[in-house]
């Protein structure tokens, strides 16, 4: 199976806040207890997870390369803007990118932190833009999917604190 998600902020004691997040008022380690609990609900050691930037904040890099060592699947990062990549422990991941284009289950996929109004597969070509950073709802998804925008926030804000397939994602877009 292939999962997306983004912008854990494992560390970030004031994304509670500022996303108002349901933990515990400047508890992070409830925030990150949970996030993991939810990932390795859904993803198993053999699956394929994108992640989408931004997986921890002001925490040292043995800190977060801890909480990386948790979260099951094999790992592909697409570098965020808080993300010190270069200090995480390269071996967590199959690969460090800022984006990728891949092609599979029979749809085109643009993934990147950041969203774009135009992507390689093209919004008017049938491909999908995958992306976090933004933090929204899910009513964010919801909206572009009425206005024919095919693009998709997996960020944990938007998608319940889990990740989402892809199987999810072509079935909320409508795609065989």
């Amino acid at each position: 199976m292939i999962y997306f998600t983004s912008d854990l902020h494992f560390g970030h004691e004031n994304v509670i806040r500022f996303n108002n997040r349901p933990f515990k008022d400047k508890d992070e380690r409830e925030m990150s207890r949970v996030l993991i609990t939810n990932y390795n609900s859904i993803v198993k050691p053999d699956d394929t997870v994108y992640l989408l930037g931004d997986l921890a904040y002001k925490i040292g890099a043995d800190q977060a390369n801890a909480y990386f060592q948790q979260l099951n699947g094999r790992k592909i990062l697409i570098i965020g803007n808080h993300d010190r990549y270069e200090e995480y422990d390269q071996s967590l991941f199959e690969e460090i990118t800022h984006y990728t284009y891949l092609r599979t289950e029979g749809v085109s996929l643009a993934l990147m932190h950041y969203p774009i109004l135009d992507w390689q597969g093209g919004r008017n070509k049938g491909g999908l833009m995958l992306h976090g950073h933004m933090h929204n709802t899910p009513k964010y998804n919801e909206e572009n999917r009425a206005n024919g925008i095919r693009r998709y926030d997996v960020g944990v804000d938007a998608n319940y604190y889990f990740p989402v397939s892809l199987t999810y994602i072509k079935q909320f877009f409508g795609i065989e």
